[in-house]
């Protein structure tokens, strides 16, 4: 029987979203048992070099981990999302990974305000996005920073159109996008500073070709980001991560990553 490791995140990686990262985990834990797998759970503080399984489905971004799971595949198992495409997650590695490609990004001067990111890892705290009102708050905001030890960051100007965030499964045609003003579910509250969605039409078709095509560079199967799409249709991605979680279309993506997880593990065309 395949054996599945299902690894959760450490809660300084889910700011307010502890709970709807587990249950992600959980409901595609759950899929790939009605297939007949074998699924445990362990947190990723909890993960050990010594815990075998065929398939490790992750979550964890504690270098710790990543680095015992890099072991792991060169062992064999399979590990999605791969721990290469988690550290590119980094966000000053998926903006310069953008600019290269020519994805549409947020630009870097404006005169609208700035967002400064913490680069280096996920948003864990406030503290950690800050937006600027002038050049000189930004410096400001940039110094304070460095001071807190961080010294790579992300800084480019204010968009103003329509929050949407979207998710994806590499590869399943599983694509789903949501305006977060609709239903108020925030995590920092930064999504009001643009106001209520105003739902500018734009060409989903372009997005998604955009963040599969950004999810393939970064090495990411199971991913999610957010972009601004101004009253023109055009857009800007301003984040992507690894491994959402999707609590907006839980069910759905769930089924899409146990259909990836079987297709990778070689278990032939499945019906969950």
């Amino acid at each position: 029987m395949t054996r599945v490791l299902a690894i959760y995140r450490a809660e300084r990686f889910s700011p307010n979203s502890v709970e709807r990262d587990k249950a992600v985990l959980d409901a595609a834990g759950e899929k790939l048992r009605r297939l007949g797998l074998d699924v445990d759970y362990v947190g990723e503080r909890f993960l050990t070099r010594d815990m075998d399984a065929d398939v490790f489905l992750t979550m964890g971004r504690e270098t710790s981990t990543t680095d015992i799971l890099h072991y792991k595949e060169a062992c064999g198992a399979l590990v999605i999302n791969t721990p290469a495409a988690i550290r590119s997650c980094a966000r000053y590695a998926v903006d310069g990974m953008m600019r290269a490609a020519g994805i549409p990004a947020a630009p870097l001067e404006g005169d609208l305000g700035y967002w400064i990111k913490r680069g280096d890892e996920a948003a864990q705290c406030p503290a950690d996005v800050r937006y600027a009102a002038c050049a000189e708050e930004r410096d400001m905001i940039v110094d304070g920073f460095i001071r807190r030890g961080v010294d790579r960051m992300v800084v480019t100007a204010h968009v103003e159109g329509d929050l949407v965030k979207f998710y994806g499964v590499l590869g399943t045609r599983f694509f789903r996008y949501f305006y977060p003003t609709d239903d108020g579910c925030h995590k920092f509250g930064d999504e009001l500073m643009n106001g209520k969605a105003r739902h500018y039409d734009f060409r989903i078709e372009s997005l998604c070709h955009d963040a599969e095509r950004l999810a393939s560079l970064v090495g990411t199967d199971v991913y999610g980001g957010d972009c601004i799409v101004r009253s023109d249709g055009s857009y800007a991605i301003i984040d992507f991560n690894d491994f959402p979680s999707f609590s907006r279309c839980r069910d759905e993506a769930a089924d899409a990553i146990a259909r990836l997880v079987a297709r990778r593990a070689c278990l032939g065309t499945v019906n969950i």
